[in-house]
């Protein structure tokens, strides 16, 4: 597999890792609790839907993981070795890429262009689970689009 045949720069594989490590979850609430610092009438609104979306995402990842079963990458490729351990045993859909893309999509909803920057993190998230060899490319394409879907489908209600 190419990410782990190429030569990579240990520089990179750090850049990489801490990019992954980025999408554990602090992110997902560090930003809605600033935002709830600056609470107006406005920001509790965001807050609230913001709350209900991740609970909704959770419980999304939660049943899709352990309905699928989708074996990671070191699991089904001979002689594959991940770079990182994974925190759960199935790979599909992506958390981490599902997380990112549904706080970019609240962020960008709520406040627009100038959050547009999140989806640029999101990627590099999603990304940076492949190279880390915890996921295939389908993994992470499902989390964007099940993340997006779901803003689109919270802000509507």
């Amino acid at each position: 597999m190419w990410c782990r045949k190429s030569s990579t720069s240990h520089h990179f594989i750090s850049l990489v890792r801490i990019t992954s490590k980025s999408g554990d979850g602090y992110l997902q609430l560090l930003l809605p609790a600033i935002y709830w610092l600056m609470t107006t009438q406005f920001y509790n609104h965001f807050l609230i839907l913001t709350i209900l979306t991740f609970m909704l995402e959770r419980l999304l990842y939660f049943i899709l993981k352990h309905t699928l079963c989708r074996r990671r990458p070191p699991q089904v490729i001979p002689d594959f070795k991940s770079i990182i351990e994974a925190s759960d045993q199935f790979s599909f859909p992506s958390g981490h890429t599902m997380a990112a893309f549904t706080l970019a999509g609240l962020f960008t909803f709520y406040f627009g262009v100038i959050a547009l920057p999140l989806y640029i993190w999101a990627i590099a998230v999603a990304i940076s689970r492949v190279i880390l060899g915890v996921h295939f490319p389908t993994d992470i394409l499902a989390g964007a689009l099940i993340g997006t879907i779901l803003v689109y489908i919270m802000v509507a209600l």
